[in-house]
Parts: C-alpha cells; structure tokens; sequence
C-alpha cells in the first residue's frame, strides 16, 4: 500500500471512531447521561457511516470499507428501533394529527399559516406559540373552532404556550401547573370515537439542563396519561429519540408505541437523513399509524410531523 493510500485509510479509521462510539451506545441500552447523549444521533452517524463506506469503496481501500460496513451494520440495528411498525389498521375514517414546535422566537407567521393549511389536518397540536403567531392565533386556527389553550410561560426566547385544536368538540381539558407537567390535555370527539391527547415538551438532556429534568417530566406524563381513556395520542417535542432512554421510559410505562421516525425533525436547516427525531408522535396499541410525513417548514428549527390514524385492528 502506498503511503498516500495508507494515510486515506487511517483517516477513514479514524472517522468511524464517532460513528461506531454511536451505534454501540444506541444498542448497548445504557441509560447512563453520558451514553444517552451519544445515542441521540444514530441517524447522522449512519449518514457519515454511509458516506465513508461508499468512498472507502471507490477508493479500493478493503481494510476501511470492511470497517466502515461493520460500523453501517452495527448502526442500521442501532437505528431499526425508531423506524416500528404502524399497526395494523381497520378499514373506514381516520385521523389526520399536525405536531410542530415553532420555536418561541419565530414570528414568520406566514410561513406558520402555509404550513397548517397544506397539512389540511383535523387535529393541530403545538408548543413554543410565540408572541407573533399568538396574537394572530384566530386566524391561524381560523378552521379549529375547539381549542385547548395552555397558558402563557416566559421563556429564554420571549413568552409562548402550548395548545391543542381540533375540527371536533375537546373535552376534559388540562393544563400543567407544574414546570415538568404536560403544558395540555384534551379528549377529542373523533370520527374513530374519543381519542385523549397530551401534548409533551421536554427539557433539553443534561449537560446543557438538569440531568434528571427529561425523566422527571416523563414521569408526570404518565400520572397524566393514567387519568385518561384510552386510546391516546401522545406528541411532543421530546428532546430525545424513541429509542434512547426516555423512549424506553414512555413504551415501558405507558404501553405506548412511537410513530416512524425518519426522516428526522430536527434541525430543521440539514437534509432530512441528517437530522434526529426528537418531535415523536406516540399512539396507545388500539390505534394505528397509516402514514407519518414531515409538514412544510413553519421558520422553526424543528420541522412538524403529520401522522394519519385508525383505529388498530384487533389483536
């Protein structure tokens, strides 16, 4: 081997050392912080994974690109667990949900209003309404006469909430009044029959906030979820991906599956195999997921997520 050769394989060495840090972290099921961090980013590491192997082989490095194809595999198996199935679903009317952190200090509220009037959805569900969209909330929900409005929070961005909308009646709203409680609540009276939803936004993980804020909150989600009929639809912007340990926290306490997660959500900004899912819609087993898309960009940096839902067919 040539030296040239030589350096361009230990460089593709070398970068595999992250990707494949990555994937065992992901598979390893560690809910240690250090190693949940780590396991945030299956996606993009499989992307560089990706990239390295296809030039590993044009390149004829054998020793790299039979590294850089372990390192593919061990991340395709890390990544499998946030792509599940979407249920089984009867046959007859369904659901259309729209989930979308707008970020708090977004005040394109055209782009806002595009985005929710091409999803076309039955039921709006968003967190971080921030001031500019907020004083324009009637035209906004102008086709959702049934709202569940959280209340206003000051947050480091400017004042925003959290609500629910639907083209059908709400019931049994609820509203957080703790900082780690679900910001709302609501049981929507649906074409499929009552549907309970929570609308969730976590904090980000530690070290950038409290290490135990993301499990804490996920805890009171389940003391809210116990207090509702299902089925339920539970969306959020959860900071997390479905399969790192708050995931694993939500399905292990609540029975709860998640939709699809690719393309990912956030940042918005990247191509869509680079971005991780962090805005997750998850169902109760008595429905089924039909189709999960992106909905168009809202100047957030995250992008909504569109589910269309049935009812599941029985077991």
């Amino acid at each position: 081997m040539t030296p040239a050769r030589l350096v361009m394989s230990g460089l593709a060495l070398l970068g595999l050392g992250a990707p494949m840090a990555i994937g065992l972290a992901a598979l390893s099921g560690i809910g240690h912080r250090w190693v949940d961090i780590l396991a945030q980013f299956t996606a993009p590491a499989l992307l560089v994974a990706a990239v390295i192997v296809a030039g590993s082989l044009a390149l004829r490095l054998w020793i790299a690109a039979g590294a850089a194809g372990l390192t593919l595999l061990v991340l395709i198996l890390a990544f499998w667990a946030q792509v599940p199935s979407g249920g089984s679903a009867q046959a007859g009317p369904s659901v259309r949900l729209y989930w979308a952190n707008l970020y708090a200090a977004n005040a394109d509220v055209e782009a806002i209003d595009r985005s929710i009037t091409k999803a076309n959805a039955d039921i709006i569900m968003i967190t971080e309404l921030g001031a500019a969209p907020d004083a324009q909330i009637e035209s906004l929900l102008r086709a959702y006469p049934h709202r569940a409005v959280g209340p206003r929070v000051d947050g480091l961005l400017g004042p925003n909430r959290s609500l629910i909308a639907s083209r059908w009646p709400l019931t049994g709203k609820t509203y957080g009044v703790r900082w780690e409680d679900p910001p709302v609540s609501a049981v929507a009276e649906t074409p499929i029959g009552p549907v309970s939803l929570i609308a969730v936004h976590l904090t980000r993980p530690w070290p950038y906030q409290y290490q135990w804020g993301q499990i804490t909150q996920t805890i009171a989600l389940t003391e809210r979820a116990s207090t509702l009929p299902r089925p339920m639809i539970v969306a959020g912007d959860f900071n997390s991906v479905s399969s790192a340990r708050i995931g694993r926290q939500i399905r292990r306490d609540n029975g709860l599956i998640a939709a699809p997660g690719w393309p990912g959500s956030w940042p918005a900004a990247l191509p869509g195999a680079a971005r991780i899912n962090i805005d997750q819609i998850y169902r109760s087993p008595d429905l089924a997921f039909v189709r999960r898309s992106l909905g168009a960009p809202t100047g957030s940096d995250h992008r909504p997520v569109i589910v269309e839902i049935r009812r599941a067919r029985p077991a």
